[in-house]
């Protein structure tokens, strides 16, 4: 018999992305989140330029699991771009910091913001070997 599953709190704290961002700083454009039905994975959709090319993807962030296995712990994603590229990130929000590592939770490559009082604001940069850049999104 299968087991009632619910969303997991970590994906759920995630609520607070849900909407349209302007995004400011080594990326310019607009990101969209959304809920996909269930609330187990948020669908994130991407319209960036960067280093003077267009970005344009799609994002599922959520917790793994694997039919018969139990639901992983750590919030992941899985990015596909335009450009055939697949990327993988780790969420981790605690408190007002998110916290996205690039491959590998505590890995070299990561981006490390805060929301302001009204979550009207995600202000941060993005960090990897070699380089980074600030990023601010602001709710429209």
């Amino acid at each position: 018999m299968f087991e009632t599953q619910q969303p997991s709190p970590a994906v759920q704290a995630l609520d607070r992305l849900v909407g349209t961002w302007k995004v400011t700083g080594g990326a310019e454009g607009t990101v969209r989140y959304e809920w996909m039905p269930g609330r187990f994975f948020l669908v994130q959709h991407v319209e960036l330029t960067q280093f003077g090319e267009p970005v344009t993807g799609m994002e599922i962030i959520g917790n793994l699991r694997p039919f018969g296995e139990p639901t992983g712990t750590d919030v992941v994603s899985r990015y596909y771009d335009s450009a055939g590229n697949t990327f993988d990130y780790v969420y981790d929000l605690d408190g007002d910091r998110l916290t996205i590592w690039a491959g590998a939770r505590g890995g070299p490559a990561y981006f490390e913001g805060a929301f302001d009082a009204g979550d009207t604001t995600l202000a941060g940069a993005w960090v990897y070997p070699g380089g980074g850049y600030a990023s601010t999104a602001t709710r429209v």
